[in-house]
């Protein structure tokens, strides 16, 4: 699934815009890194992706959807195309690990042994299989972060979002999560991750989109953090 933005602006009041004619194109299959300083409109481009925002102007394409303006029929088909992670997890705390990732096939109106063998499947691509049944209180940052990897892509999204994934992890754990994103783009999964870590940046040798104030100041194919 190719991702395209083409001038794509995106205003809150009267603020300066998050995103000002803001463009690139993302093939299927890359791993691309969205930084820059905090409020630089990284988090706006992955909802902007996820449609749950809509561009003051300009065009952004997925695939065959022209995601421009609301079409609540093309974003649930959407929608079931794109996994997102988030640094807080928004894990179900009254659920167990199996449940939360179980969910986003419920949702989809899978039948009970599907569901049963797809979440085992990717609770063991995580390395959680063996907390199928803790509460989220039962585990740590960095297994509630597995958890919300493996809710994102039991689907079998194209596109795997994902927002300061390691933003509330210590290094090490970082890096383990990083081993897994990887895998996961390993598979054929697009991986888009905003980040301000700079050592994981420059160490992956991945594609590195800048954005400062809105716009795009860098896109290099093994770009650092600046």
């Amino acid at each position: 699934m190719r991702i395209i933005f083409n001038k794509v602006s995106k205003n809150f009041g009267k603020n300066a815009p998050a995103l000002d004619e803001t463009s690139f194109e993302i093939n299927e299959g890359e791993f691309v890194f969205l930084v820059g300083s905090s409020g630089a409109g990284k988090t706006t481009v992955l909802r902007l992706i996820i449609q749950d925002l809509i561009p003051t102007s300009g065009k952004i394409e997925i695939e065959k959807f022209v995601i421009s303006k609301k079409n609540h029929v093309d974003t649930a088909k959407l929608r079931r195309k794109i996994g997102m992670v988030f640094q807080d997890f928004k894990i179900l705390y009254n659920r167990t690990t199996f449940e939360n990732v179980a969910i986003a096939l419920e949702i989809l109106g899978k039948k009970s042994d599907e569901i049963s063998k797809k979440v085992h499947e990717v609770l063991h691509l995580v390395g959680l299989s063996d907390k199928a049944n803790f509460f989220p209180i039962q585990l740590s940052a960095g297994e509630l972060q597995r958890a919300s990897i493996a809710r994102a892509i039991v689907g079998g999204p194209k596109i795997l979002l994902a927002d300061e994934p390691t933003g509330n992890l210590d290094p090490t754990t970082s890096w383990e999560i990083m081993k897994i994103l990887r895998e996961i783009n390993d598979l054929g999964t697009t991986v888009i991750m905003a980040t301000h870590n700079a050592d994981i940046v420059n160490s992956l040798n991945k594609r590195v989109i800048t954005i400062k104030k809105g716009k795009v100041v860098k896109d290099e194919k093994t770009g650092k953090y600046q």
